[in-house]
């Protein structure tokens, strides 16, 4: 482009060299330096420009090439940010899901959590129930443990007035037994039982049958057995009338087994009171007729007359009443 540039400048003055005068050849001359001055100045800015313009191509490649990269760089970051939105909307599914999961557990979990503490509430209430029943047991207990404790003391105390009883009632079976030493083998027995002492005497020892009038070995046997006891101050003395089934009908008293046996007890009380010291108000004299027999095929056995001594058990009943 340059060049057909330069030929057209040099027609031109060719041109007008030929075809002008001086004056206008000078004109021309003039011009045609200004215009080489122009031309140069063109070239100069044309060379300015090439090399501006091989600078902006160099520059355009560049940046086509930075361009190129960016696209590439911004596909694949396109790419990479498609990518990670992807996983970035499976995380953030999966956080929703679990978040999810996270809220039904914590509600399961919270009421779970107030199961169990109405379960713990209900054990507390369960094991304070508990707890004041142990200390109302212990309560009891104690209280049981002083009233045990008190009843073994009089538990004790019994034993010991028994043991003493015990002794005493050995003591006057002895004294009894040594007494009426010289009536052994005459229907008479002394036998100690049920924590008394039991004199039993034969009809035929004391009365012969049917009557009420004492023989005189059998008076002489309530004698000693009166004098051996009429020191004992702490006897009951009972005495009872027995008979056989043998029906006893008289008009005269005594009438029946009944009046026999009561007359008979009585008579025995008169005697032992009359010789000896023994106080009446610790005598008792009863029938029992034949409805308490020792053995129902000996009518000599229970036609007989029962002297009972039993001690008084006035401070062993003491101890009793204190429980």
């Amino acid at each position: 482009m340059q060049r057909r540039i330069l030929l057209f400048l040099g027609a031109l003055t060719m041109g007008l060299i030929a075809c002008v005068p001086a004056r206008q050849l000078e004109d021309a001359n003039a011009k045609k330096d200004m215009l080489d001055a122009e031309n140069r100045q063109l070239k100069d800015r044309v060379q300015v420009l090439e090399s501006d313009l091989g600078e902006t191509k160099s520059r355009n490649t560049e940046l086509e090439q930075s361009n190129q990269k960016l696209i590439a760089d911004t596909t694949e970051f396109g790419v990479n940010f498609r990518q990670i939105r992807a996983q970035y909307d499976k995380l953030n599914e999966l956080n929703e899901m679990l978040s999810s999961k996270n809220v039904k557990l914590l509600n399961e979990a919270a009421e779970e959590n107030r199961k169990l503490l109405e379960e713990l509430e209900a054990t507390r209430i369960t094991l304070q129930k508990k707890e004041d029943e142990l200390d109302k047991k212990e309560t009891d207990l104690n209280a049981l443990s002083t009233d045990l404790n008190a009843k073994g003391q009089r538990i004790q105390e019994m034993e010991e007035l028994l043991a003493k009883q015990e002794g005493a009632l050995n003591a006057l079976k002895d004294k009894v037994s040594k007494a009426l030493l010289g009536f052994e083998g005459k229907g008479l027995t002394v036998e100690q039982k049920n924590g008394k002492v039991y004199v039993s005497m034969e009809s035929k020892l004391l009365f012969p049958s049917g009557s009420t009038a004492i023989d005189p070995e059998g008076k002489k046997a309530l004698i000693e057995l009166a004098k051996a006891i009429q020191d004992q101050t702490e006897l009951e003395i009972i005495v009872e009338g027995h008979t056989d089934t043998d029906q006893l009908r008289s008009a005269n008293i005594p009438r029946d087994n009944w009046e026999l046996s009561v007359l008979r007890a009585t008579a025995v009380v008169k005697i032992m009171t009359e010789n000896s010291n023994v106080d009446p108000t610790r005598l008792s004299a009863s029938g029992r007729s034949e409805y308490l027999p020792i053995d129902v095929a000996d009518k000599a056995k229970n036609r007989r007359t029962e002297i009972i001594l039993s001690p008084k058990l006035d401070e062993l009943f003491e101890v009793i009443d204190q429980n």
